[in-house]
């Protein structure tokens, strides 16, 4: 997880995912930005430089990637409708949506 206003923890993501795949390598890969309610209010060449980076960290690390706001219940409950059917090999589909200025919700 990220807060979607602080490029830092984004770029913190990629060194956590690097100390966790030393412990475990088959578990499946999450990418989760929050405070998507906070987010939209950034400008919008800031927006897209985060969309930009998350996107590719996500893909690097083969993750699905949401933007969510826990505040807002914004993706909340598709998050843990995807990880509970990972967890038990359920099926479930998840739409795309790469749309700047809604909740991204981008599958890898």
């Amino acid at each position: 997880m990220f807060d979607l206003t602080s490029r830092c923890t984004l770029h913190n993501v990629l060194g956590w995912y690097m100390q966790a795949r030393k412990w475990n390598k088959t578990a499946i890969p999450i990418l989760i930005g929050t405070k998507f309610d906070d987010f939209v209010r950034l400008p919008p060449d800031l927006q897209w430089t985060i969309v930009s980076q998350a996107r590719a960290y996500a893909k690097m690390m083969k993750a699905t990637l949401f933007f969510s706001s826990a505040t807002h219940n914004i993706n909340v409950n598709k998050i843990f409708k995807f990880v509970t059917a990972r967890f038990f090999n359920l099926p479930w589909s998840l739409q795309p949506n790469l749309n700047l200025g809604e909740p991204i919700i981008d599958l890898y």
